[in-house]
């Protein structure tokens, strides 16, 4: 989806649970603070049964409403609907085929250090905002 329209990321990591859940959580308040129509949404490989605790915690303290959200696999049409597809330590396979993917392993495992990850996964979405930010 690269014309006009709201453009929608994908983020995808393992459990569907934590990375993902925050990159997206971040993502539309930033989209949202800059003026941008844009969305996120995420899913996981191999989702878990719920969000990862800390995450919901974190963000519910901020007002990001999760209640009667939950990880899901990703599926074709999620990839096929994005406009850009960012994954955090798993593969696609076949569901990305002919799709490019943005990488974003080297981001620390929120169980391990919350502030961390999220301050890695901020700094990468800011540079992907500036992609959706029009030129002026």
């Amino acid at each position: 989806m690269s014309g006009a329209g709201v453009r929608t990321v994908l983020f995808v990591c393992l459990h569907g649970a934590a990375k993902s859940v925050l990159a997206a959580a971040d993502f539309e308040r930033l989209a949202r603070a800059r003026g941008l129509e844009a969305r996120a949404v995420f899913a996981g490989t191999e989702p878990d049964p719920e969000i990862a605790p800390k995450v919901a915690s974190e963000l519910g303290a901020e007002g990001v409403d999760l209640r009667g959200r939950r990880p899901r696999r990703v599926a074709r049409d999620d990839v096929a609907g994005a406009w850009r597809v960012v994954t955090f330590g798993c593969e696609l396979g076949p569901l990305a085929a002919g799709v490019p993917v943005e990488r974003w392993d080297d981001v620390p495992a929120v169980s391990d250090d919350f502030r961390q990850a999220r301050a890695a996964i901020d700094a990468r979405l800011v540079r992907l905002l500036g992609e959706l930010t029009p030129s002026r």
